[in-house]
């Protein structure tokens, strides 16, 4: 058990024939008292301290665990953005591949289409310049032949005004 300044300041000592001088001894005892009062407040005052940077640590040390569980979660949630979005990136990667082969196999089609028409348009315009070449080309026959120079009427009669031929010829 610890002894408090009360205790030394109501020590009495038991006296004797020839004792201490009870003056020194009290100035002396007095002494004790003060700087047992100084020693105890002092050790208060460290407890005190103590006891305020044992709560500051508790709470930094609460922050720190904190922060690293957010750093923990932060650096899940990037990783976790990251391979998301390198998902979405080959998503988007294959979506156009797809898209592009579409696009060029729609041309290709296109294109086959267009040379199948233009193959089937130049047939059509042989099958049509043969036709009219035969065409013209009896037109001329037609016009060489003798039977169209029957059809004509001969000038002099025309001259003469002899109608019946002309008549004939129109019947």
């Amino acid at each position: 058990m610890s002894l408090t300044p009360l205790d030394i300041h109501n020590k009495a000592f038991s006296r004797g024939f020839r004792g201490y001088d009870e003056d020194e001894v009290n100035d002396f005892l007095d002494q004790i008292i003060k700087d047992y009062e100084t020693l105890i407040r002092e050790k208060k005052d460290l407890e005190q301290q103590i006891k305020n940077s044992n709560e500051k640590l508790s709470h930094f040390s609460n922050i720190e665990t904190t922060l690293n569980k957010s750093i923990l979660v932060a650096q899940e949630t990037a990783e976790d953005v990251k391979q998301n979005a390198n998902k979405e990136a080959k998503l988007i990667v294959m979506e156009a591949k797809k898209n592009a082969d579409r696009i060029i196999n729609e041309a290709l089609e296109k294109s086959r289409k267009v040379t199948l028409n233009i193959e089937e348009l130049k047939k059509e315009a042989n099958v049509y310049r043969t036709r009219f070449q035969m065409l013209i080309e009896a037109q001329l026959e037609l016009l060489k032949s003798d039977d169209w120079k029957s059809m004509t009427p001969d000038t002099e009669t025309v001259e003469n005004g002899s109608d019946d031929s002309l008549a004939n010829t129109q019947a």
